[in-house]
């Protein structure tokens, strides 16, 4: 069988949806399919230095073939979009309209998946599977269209298009494919009968656990490494950073990323005093010298957006693939795993109880040490080559079923 997967990104980047696609395109190469990616020339951003080269023209479709034997077909991109959340999302249009007819040049697939949250995306997967007359499958990264509401993007016109957009898609595809239960929940309440769920994860093999530093008492090492954006609410974290700065104990913090809102939190560090040290983008041995100075790690997600109950934001999953405790400020679905893993302690969003949870574990040196509890919870629930032996069966199923629509979906 023939697997066209729509996505915006992939190889040579180095992306959340990016580790979750390389390892479920094996999957499918083990199981026999034949595999076509069709995604945008890669974004030099999201690619390691010793991977980049020169940044992509405004123009010009392109072919190559991945690791795997997976074909990658190459639609368009303007870097001059980027930056922005609206110009990301035009990006994001341009990359779904380009996809239509890179994909129709593609042979024939069995099945078309595609993966959201570039909301676009679901135009050319609806397109494609209708011209083709094949099944599709959506696959939703994160809460969409609620998200969008909670985030105030769907305000305008366009906006309100795409949510309908979303939604009609979801429910017109063979297969909606969420990560988290919470989600696939809320999806069956609005009567999108055919969901499942494959979780998020990494590949715990390429990951190895990473010794802690042995501190004493006193002293305490925060990091928070991923996206500067809306989602994750660092204002909180800077501003416990200056709470904690002049604290009899030693609290030393960084934010390691970018996004959207990073020069605004760097505006609001300076003003503050620079309590916190804010880094570029890291990878490979750097990241792993990251997680060896870590005494925790922050996974944090905004509280007041509904739609983070059943979130779970992706790095959780690495930092406690590396050994790491993890001060959690989430809520939901986030906040369960974390206390199931038993490497993690849950904290409000206030600069004020996170100041004084830094300073509890600062004092209490054995608090941060949690073994390989994180890990064998990423065994046991988030490994990735499992994952995606699991989304390769729902994918078969739907390609089966598909071939006889009388027979009834039963996700048990």
């Amino acid at each position: 069988m023939r697997l066209q997967l729509i996505t915006h990104s992939y190889l040579p980047e180095r992306t959340p949806p990016q580790r979750r696609w390389t390892a479920f395109v094996e999957a499918f190469r083990a199981e026999g399919w034949d595999v076509d990616i069709v995604a945008p020339p890669a974004d030099p951003g999201h690619v390691p230095a010793a991977g980049r080269s020169a940044p992509p023209a405004a123009g010009g479709a392109s072919e190559a073939w991945g690791p795997r034997g997976e074909r990658i077909h190459r639609t368009l991109r303007w870097p001059a979009l980027g930056g922005t959340r609206d110009g990301r999302f035009l990006g994001h249009i341009v990359h779904a309209v380009a996809a239509i007819p890179v994909g129709l040049r593609a042979c024939r697939p069995d099945l078309i998946v595609i993966t959201v949250p570039a909301l676009p995306t679901v135009v050319a997967g609806w397109t494609l599977s209708r011209l083709r007359r094949v099944p599709l499958i959506v696959e939703m990264r994160d809460a969409w269209p609620d998200l969008a509401r909670d985030s105030k993007v769907s305000t305008g016109l366009l906006s309100r298009l795409m949510e309908s957009l979303v939604t009609g898609t979801q429910r017109a595809a063979d297969l909606v494919v969420t990560v988290t239960e919470g989600f696939a929940e809320r999806l069956g309440e609005r009567g999108i009968s055919r969901v499942d769920v494959v979780g998020n994860g990494v590949p715990l093999a390429e990951i190895p656990a990473v010794p802690g530093r042995g501190r004493t008492a006193g002293s305490l090492n925060v990091l928070y490494l991923g996206n500067h954006g809306e989602s994750q609410g660092l204002e909180t974290v800077i501003r416990a950073a200056a709470l904690v700065r002049d604290a009899p104990e030693g609290i030393d913090v960084r934010l390691v990323g970018a996004g959207t809102r990073r020069a605004a939190l760097a505006a609001l560090n300076d003003s503050l005093g620079a309590p916190v040290q804010m880094l570029e983008p890291v990878h490979g041995a750097e990241l792993r010298d990251q997680y060896a100075w870590a005494d925790t790690c922050l996974v944090t997600l905004r509280p007041d957006w509904p739609s983070f109950e059943w979130t779970v934001p992706s790095k959780t999953y690495e930092v406690l693939a590396v050994g790491r405790h993890v001060t959690g400020i989430v809520t939901g679905e986030a906040a369960r795993i974390l206390e199931d893993s038993g490497a993690a302690t849950l904290v409000a969003a206030d600069p004020e109880s996170l100041a004084v949870l830094w300073r509890r574990l600062a004092r209490e040196p054995e608090s941060t040490a949690v073994g390989d509890r994180g890990r064998d919870w990423v065994a046991l629930h988030a490994d990735l080559p499992q994952l995606g032996r699991r989304f390769v069966e729902r994918a078969r199923d739907t390609v089966l079923r598909h071939a006889d629509r009388r027979t009834p979906y039963n996700r048990h």
